[in-house]
């Protein structure tokens, strides 16, 4: 027997390549065991990928309530993409405001009380792991949407913080001149669709205190900023349905994923050149923004312009959207509610200095923009689960329940806020709710019940470490919006109209995209 490689027809015009055929037919079998010991690895590849898809990756705690049974999970799981908000209420009622399972299209998620959340908000990342569920529901592995750099979370919680009177007085500038080139004249009472308006303005002041004018005035940023949350959101979606062993090859051929490179491409473009001249710029009004803070609080790994700029599409995916959904959503409560208007008019207009703006102190003297704010916002939030956490290893609570590793936690958020044990008559719309709170619970305490603040039971910007290091700008952004509104327009629903639903989907709630609302320019 000959084992010579050959590429030639035998006396019945056969072709073979590689080993050839002798009369004892050793040649097939030994091309078969060739072909089996190339293939033999990429099968196992496939076949340990396929048992990793399918394999359960959690332990469910016995005992534990599960929304919809623990019989029919699939199709509970399915239900929770668009019935969350009542599955969210149904569990969180069922169990007594205790511990439960919510069916996800992830797996089961534990849902925690607010008495465990104090066990959880200071426990070693690597154990209870933030970033870790961010890069999983997002698909971090292929989309370049989360870090584990602390850079614009520590910058924004110390410069942004320190900076909050001057970046105000900067955006409150830029959210004029928004209105004034971006909304309808309303000369006469005009139908406004409320989301789709609102949210550039939202855009364009963010991504003032993002990067100055240099990035206000771009439209070609401004397009960046309003688009790259939908195309990672959904990149990400389409991910999903994918096995996860072919996720990697399918990233190149799913259109959104794509549109999230070429958006980070255009923040290199616009970022680089201005960080290269905030390399050796004195601090000063021109670049009071997020872009300069980082560039001179980078340390080690994060001291690179590129990355620096990577930042910006991802922070601007944390703040436009929702930051937008909050004055919709609001706009919609005081068509509604129409009452309101008059006494928020009255503390507005007293707390404009002689440009217009909301004077220095002014934002926190808004008392019942900041009620009527959070009142609003506890019926909509924009997410109906906060505080998600991967637990990487079994954790203990002080109750000595353990939470198995490979759970992801979150809480409740949203039913939360409708526990009459938390909030009286909580099904009742009162715009003076936190108003009263904050007059009840004194100087020292009264921060508490504001807007941006968080706790146990008001967890919609989170808690604890992760907890939104930008959430005061975004309140005073918000007040910044609906001042210059309720001071310069009336508005109104039209004739029959009732508030538009919102739109829920897994854990997040939107405003009703093609809602409109009448708006008409006041005579001051």
């Amino acid at each position: 027997m000959s084992l010579v490689n050959v590429s030639s027809a035998d006396a019945d015009g056969h072709l073979y390549h590689g080993v050839s055929n002798d009369s004892n037919g050793y040649g097939w079998r030994l091309n078969l065991f060739t072909i089996l010991c190339v293939l033999s690895p990429v099968l196992t590849s496939v076949l340990w990928a396929l048992w990793k898809q399918f394999a359960p990756t959690q332990r469910l705690v016995p005992g534990i309530p599960i929304v919809g049974g623990s019989k029919d999970r699939v199709r509970n799981r399915n239900e929770f993409l668009e019935n969350s908000k009542n599955q969210l209420l149904e569990g969180y009622r069922e169990a007594k405001g205790g511990l439960f399972y919510i069916p996800t299209p992830l797996g089961e998620r534990l849902m925690v009380p607010p008495e465990f959340i104090e066990d959880l908000k200071a426990a070693p990342v690597e154990k209870v792991d933030f970033i870790a569920h961010f890069l999983e529901m997002f698909e971090g592995k292929y989309i370049d949407i989360g870090t584990y750099s602390t850079l614009h979370p520590r910058t924004l919680k110390f410069q942004l913080g320190q900076n909050l009177p001057q970046v105000m007085d900067l955006v409150q500038g830029e959210i004029r001149h928004a209105f004034e080139t971006t909304w309808p004249a309303c000369d006469e009472w005009t139908e406004v669709p409320v989301l789709q308006a609102i949210t550039p303005i939202v855009a364009r002041a963010s991504s003032y205190m993002l990067g100055g004018a240099a990035l206000s005035r771009s439209d070609e940023w401004i397009n960046v900023a309003i688009e790259f949350t939908t195309a990672f959101y959904f990149g990400a979606k389409k991910l999903k349905e994918l096995p996860r062993w072919s996720r990697h090859a399918a990233k190149y051929f799913i259109p959104e994923v794509r549109e999230t490179w070429k958006h980070h491409a255009v923040a290199q473009k616009l970022a680089l050149p201005l960080l290269k001249d905030y390399a050796s710029a004195e601090p000063s009004t021109e670049n009071c923004n997020l872009l300069y803070w980082m560039k001179h609080d980078a340390k080690g790994y994060e001291n690179n312009d590129k990355f620096i700029a990577s930042v910006l599409p991802k922070v601007t995916a944390a703040a436009i959207h929702t930051s937008a959904a909050a004055p919709a959503q609001l706009i919609f409560d005081l068509c509604e509610r129409p009452e309101y208007i008059p006494m928020l008019r009255k503390e507005i207009m007293e707390n404009l200095d002689d440009e217009g703006k909301i004077r220095k102190g002014g934002f926190y003297k808004l008392r019942i923009m900041d009620s009527v704010m959070k009142e609003s916002q506890r019926f909509s939030p924009p997410v109906l689960v906060s505080f998600q956490r991967l637990i990487t290893e079994d954790w203990k609570l002080s109750n000595g329940f353990v939470i198995p590793a490979g759970t992801t936690i979150g809480a409740a958020t949203h039913a939360q806020s409708l526990d009459p044990n938390i909030y009286p008559e909580p099904e009742k719309f009162d715009g003076l709710r936190f108003l009263k709170l904050r007059e009840k619970a004194g100087v020292n305490e009264e921060g508490r019940q504001t807007f941006a603040a968080a706790s146990p039971t008001n967890m919609v910007f989170g808690y604890g470490r992760h907890v939104c290091p930008g959430r005061f700008f975004a309140a005073d952004v918000i007040k910044s919006i609906m001042a210059y509104l309720i001071e310069h327009y009336d508005m109104k629903f039209s004739e029959g109209q009732t508030r538009p639903e919102s739109y829920g989907y897994q854990t997040t709630m939107i405003p009703n995209r093609t809602a409109t609302v009448l708006f008409k320019r006041r005579k001051l």
